[in-house]
């Protein structure tokens, strides 16, 4: 079965320059990636709809919409994806505040092409793992909701290292009554060993983090 291109990661452009886009779109196409370019902060804005895998190359200085300006309503939209910042000299302190703007990278011109294509390759890499945590915390979120109140106290508190007796001492209940119970949230969580489940707690309070 042939790839479905549009389930691809992209790296889009934001850059006024026209050679500059042309220069890109060539570099980042010759080695295999899928390139969308724009103009503009607006023209991108207009373009691009969210939750697609890529990354975002983006000028920040640009008339009408700066590339900074950008990023904060990305930010603030909670729609960034992982933005390299492309600066020309006497900008890095504004590819500084990118960065603390949410970039995850700065590469100034002139850049080397394998320099710029490591960043992409990086903030790609970086993203498929962020999307696979991603969906991993929320099956298992799926599984813990079907827990009850009382499995999932006791989960928390077998996680927390307490011990049978001590739970059931807790709950005022015999500790069978919490093997029980035990036994029920490990066979809903689907976890193999109590390391593994208390994997499973972390993930799930790092994602509602």
């Amino acid at each position: 079965m042939k790839n479905d291109k549009r389930t691809d990661p992209v790296v889009w452009v934001v850059d006024d320059d026209e050679a500059m886009r042309s220069s890109l779109k060539w570099l980042i196409e010759s080695v295999g990636m899928r390139v969308e370019s724009f103009d503009s902060a607006d023209g991108f804005l207009r373009g691009h709809y969210p939750g697609r895998f890529g990354c975002l190359l983006l000028d920040v200085r640009m008339p009408g919409m700066s590339g900074l300006e950008l990023l904060d309503h990305l930010a603030r939209e909670q729609l960034l994806p992982p933005t390299i910042i492309i600066t020309g000299h006497g900008d890095v302190p504004m590819a500084v505040r990118a960065m603390k703007a949410g970039a995850v990278d700065f590469i100034e011109k002139p850049f080397n092409d394998e320099i710029l294509l490591d960043a992409i390759r990086r903030a790609l890499a970086d993203e498929e793992e962020r999307r696979v945590s991603s969906s991993r915390a929320a099956e298992l979120s799926e599984r813990m909701s079907h827990l009850t109140p009382r499995e999932h106290e006791v989960m928390l508190m077998v996680t927390d290292g307490k011990s049978n007796k001590e739970i059931a001492n807790t709950l005022g209940v015999s500790a069978k009554t919490i093997e029980a119970h035990r036994a029920r949230v490990m066979e809903k969580m689907q976890a193999g060993s109590l390391a593994e489940l208390v994997r499973m707690v972390i993930a799930v309070e790092q994602r509602s983090a």
